[in-house]
């Protein structure tokens, strides 16, 4: 699936790839929360965040804002835990709709506050990565 960065974002990812030597595949950006989250191939998780960090604290620290990595997968459903961790789902029922898929996530009622996120930052990005990525039509809570 194709999709468009802007300038802006095609800089995070020029200035992330200069300092940890990984293309990442997507960025989205929180810029209430001056939060970055960039998409990058599993085989290049490891070196994209660095020794001990260090490569995420660069990023950080060139940026000033907060940086997530979350490691791709072809597997919608790995993708999702992948873009939720270190939070805890229960359980990720597929389904596909036509041509479009859905998600329906279930996660325990006290980790149900870090999963939306402060203002809803994080199922937002988990939405637009996942559309992006899967063509995912929406991702909700059970």
């Amino acid at each position: 699936m194709e999709f468009k960065l802007s300038n802006e974002k095609l800089r995070y990812i020029s200035l992330f790839e200069n300092l940890t030597d990984v293309t990442p595949k997507d960025v989205v950006e929180n810029e209430e929360n001056d939060r970055l989250t960039f998409v990058v191939n599993e085989d290049d998780m490891g070196k994209a965040i660095g020794e001990n960090g260090k490569n995420i604290q660069k990023v950080r620290n060139k940026l000033d804002k907060k940086v997530h990595v979350v490691q791709y997968s072809d597997d919608p459903e790995q993708f999702l835990r992948n873009i939720f961790s270190p939070i805890e789902l229960e359980s990720i029922e597929v389904h596909e709709e036509g041509d479009k898929m859905t998600a329906t996530i279930e996660v325990d009622e006290s980790e149900k506050g870090r999963a939306v996120g402060k203002n809803g930052w994080n199922i937002d990005r988990v939405r637009r990565l996942s559309d992006r990525h899967h063509d995912m039509a929406d991702v909700s809570f059970a």
